[in-house]
């Protein structure tokens, strides 16, 4: 589980203010609580595919009081990107280790895309990895 923290603040005409200290680029705001975790979540999915295409690092979450967790699907994408910088793999070495075409990997990294949970395991598998899950 990802789980980032955000800062909702109450702004004066009653809409509430989102950052995340986590992705300092995410700001949004909501109508109403509720509202603000919606956008926060989608503001926090919209930064991490920007740094995927950037190539950049995606950060451990922070210790927070309101957090915003990641569906499972993104988790894995997400794990599965940092595990490819960890080792020095871009897409197309990725896409070569596994056989397939290069969007087949675009897609395994696109955090809103249903990928297959075997082509997940495939992936991590040609890193000489395996996912494991557990329920709390």
């Amino acid at each position: 589980m990802l789980a980032y923290p955000i800062k909702l603040t109450k702004d004066d005409n009653d809409t509430y203010l989102v950052t995340c200290p986590d992705f300092p680029e995410v700001t949004t705001f909501g109508d109403d609580r509720d509202d603000a975790l919606d956008r926060a979540l989608d503001a926090i999915e919209e930064a991490i595919s920007a740094r995927i295409a950037n190539r950049e690092v995606i950060p451990r979450p922070s210790k927070g009081k309101t957090l915003v967790i990641l569906p499972t699907q993104a988790v894995l994408s997400v794990l599965l990107y940092n595990a490819m910088l960890e080792r020095g793999l871009n897409k197309s070495q990725l896409a070569r280790l596994l056989h397939w075409h290069r969007p087949q990997v675009d897609r395994l990294l696109d955090l809103r895309h249903g990928t297959r949970l075997d082509h997940i395991d495939a992936a991590f598998e040609a890193m000489g990895m395996k996912v494991d899950i557990s329920l709390s």
